[in-house]
This record gives structure tokens, sequence and C-alpha cells, in this order.
């Protein structure tokens, strides 16, 4: 009686194996370009790192090894990229959040017209960065840009070539940089402010708080999730930032403005060296990996401290 009572729970078994394998079939499809269009690319450019491709329709592909990085690290115009790359991402994603925070802070007033300030401020958002690149190109030509003619209007120095000096180049750059960001930040951050609960910033001005005491101790502590994950998202699409630099400065005056994926797209399609230029993609990656690793390890401590 025992053995033939334990007998009929083998067909739920049967029925949790055909439901498994229909699920595979109902999501393959979906799976298959991400497959066929995201991991094999990534995958075959981190495999290419350590050849010696290069362009030519008879050339032919070695493994070489690690030669490609001991290259790499005495490569000085490459690393000397990685530090303006560097500058230009924490320069763009620190800038670009705290006026979006602010410009966020101010859509979250009831105010009149706030849809239409909402709309305006995605605008930015909505246009390429081929375009707005193109766009602020024409704004800061030195000799019929709106920018140089409202200075001389105003009786100040007019005759700067925004785009065209070494040493102000990088700055102009992440000016735009900053004007084309914003949008994204500041629709996360406008949702995470109409999050935080309305009674907590009532209890505080119950009790005396300020203005500046209840956003320091109210609502910027429930929006440190928020943050944490936006400025991380920020960084990473900012460093890998190629269209908008190459557009306005395709790495000029002098390298100035000459970003890692600029080199490496140079060293990749100017100069055929695939193997080499595939080499840089893969260390870029395991540095910022590594430091986004440490940047969110410390933000989960002061978070649960």
């Amino acid at each position: 009686m025992t053995a033939l009572a334990a007998a009929p729970p083998q067909a739920p078994k049967r029925r949790k194996s055909t439901e498994g394998r229909d699920a595979w079939l109902l999501v393959l499809p979906a799976l298959l370009p991400v497959m066929l269009f995201s991991v094999y690319p990534l995958v075959y450019g981190v495999l290419l790192g350590f050849t010696d491709a290069e362009a030519g329709l008879n050339a032919e592909t070695h493994f070489n090894g690690l030669d490609n990085y001991s290259a790499l690290l005495g490569n000085e115009l490459f690393w000397n990229s990685f530090k303006i790359g560097l500058i230009w991402a924490f320069s763009v994603t620190i800038l670009q959040f705290l006026a979006s925070l602010g410009l966020a802070l101010l859509l979250n007033l009831d105010l009149r017209l706030r849809w239409l300030a909402r709309t305006l401020a995605l605008i930015p958002w909505a246009m390429p960065p081929v375009i707005i690149a193109i766009m602020w190109q024409l704004m800061l030509n030195p000799n019929y840009g709106p920018v140089n003619r409202t200075l001389e209007s105003l009786g100040l120095p007019s005759s700067i070539n925004w785009l065209g000096e070494s040493a102000i180049a990088l700055p102009v750059v992440i000016v735009v940089g900053v004007w084309a960001g914003m949008p994204q930040t500041t629709i996360t951050l406008l949702a995470g402010l109409q999050s935080v609960p309305a009674e907590l910033n009532e209890a505080a001005a119950i009790d005396g708080a300020s203005t500046w005491r209840r956003f320091w101790h109210v609502t910027l502590p429930a929006l440190r999730p928020i943050i944490t994950a936006i400025t991380t998202l920020d960084l990473i699409w900012n460093f890998n930032s190629f269209a908008l630099v190459f557009v306005l400065t395709a790495g000029g005056p002098g390298g100035t403005t000459m970003l890692p994926s600029l080199f490496a797209y140079n060293e990749a399609f100017r100069y055929g060296n695939f193997g080499y230029a595939a080499a840089m993609g893969n260390v870029m990656v395991v540095l910022i990996g590594a430091f986004l690793i440490l940047y969110l390890r410390a933000q989960m401590r002061s978070r649960n401290s």
C-alpha cells in the first residue's frame, strides 16, 4: 500500500520539466538577438585583444598572448587619453548630477506651467548626440556663432575659438556634455523626489527644521539609492561617450579632448590595428569595472551604517 501511495507524485515532476522546456521556447526568440548582437561581439572583442588582427582582406590573424597589453603599458598617449577620459567622465557626471538635482527640485514645486517646463527639460534627450554636437558647433563658431556675437554686443572679447584652443576646449566640451546628459538624470531624480513621503517633510517642518535641514536630513537620504544608481550609470555612459566629442573636436586640438574611445577608434579604423584597439577596450572595461565595484561597495557600506 505504501509503494502504491508513493507512485503518483512522479507526474508533477514530468509536468514541471515540460513547463521549463516551454518557457525556454518562449524566451528563445528574444534571447537569440541578444546573443547574436551583444554577447557574441563582446566575447569576440575580448578574444581579439589577444591577437595581432589588422585591417586588410588577406591579413592573417595570429594569437599573440599579452603582447598588446605589454605594448599598452608603455604607450603614454593611451594613458594620457585615459586620464582625459577620467577628467571628462567625473566632471560631466558630478556637474550633471548637481545641475539635474537643482532642476528636479525646481520642477517638483507646484509652479504654473510646470508641464511646459518639464517638456522643455526633455528636449536634449530627444536629440541624437550628433545633432547636439553640430548644433553646439554652430553656436560656438568663432566667426558667426551666436555666442561670440552676444559677447561682442556686450563689449566683451568675441574672437574666442571655443573648440580650437587647447586651454578651453575640454571645459567647453564638458559643458556640452552636461547639457546633453541632464534630462535623463533630471527625470530620474524627479521621480525619486515624488516618491518621498510628504509626511516626512511635514513632520520635520512641525519640529522646526529649516528648508535646508529638511532637504539634507529627509530628502537626500531618501534619494540615496536613486543617486547611487543614476551616478553609476552616468559615469559609465560618460566614460564611454564617443559621438558627441568625435563630432565636436575629433579629439583635438592637440589631443586635449582625446577620450580613450576616440583613441581606440583611431587605432582601429585609421591605422588598422584591430587587435591592439581591442586590447585598449579590454583594459578600459577592466579598470572602470574595478572602480565601479569599489564605488558601489562604498555606497552600500555607508548605506548599511
